[in-house]
């Protein structure tokens, strides 16, 4: 059985990491300099002086295609557990398996049809 003392470990682990967080938070606070500027308020990129606004709108064609190879691919891991373990889930899981796989090509033709995938539109 589970008593409140097995829980002991955990709690003082727990209590440790959130004394060291806010012990690092407040001496740097404390202990660095304080230096304000306008120089020092300036957007630093690896050495690269500012030029223009960052806020340049992109084309919607780049985001959707960033989120469709995000949904894809995170997909296509859902494969390896199967490949992995193919015997022992039997017709269960190859049904199961199949499945996935028709949502899967469902979506992807759904995608393919309304043009998601044609970059020169």
């Amino acid at each position: 059985m589970s008593t409140p003392h097995n829980y002991f470990p955990l709690i003082f682990q727990i209590m440790v990491a959130l004394g060291f967080v806010g012990v690092t938070l407040v001496a740097t606070h404390l202990l660095g300099p304080i230096r304000k500027g306008k120089r020092k308020d300036e957007t630093f990129e690896c050495g690269i002086e500012v030029v223009g606004n960052a806020r340049v709108p992109f084309s919607v064609k780049y985001f959707l295609t960033a989120i469709l190879f995000v949904l894809f691919d995170v997909e296509v891991i859902f494969f390896y557990p199967y490949a992995v373990n193919v015997k022992q889930f039997g017709l269960e899981g190859f049904l199961a398996v199949f499945m996935f796989v028709t949502f899967f090509l469902l979506g992807f033709v759904y995608v393919w049809k309304k043009g998601a995938l044609e970059w020169d539109k």
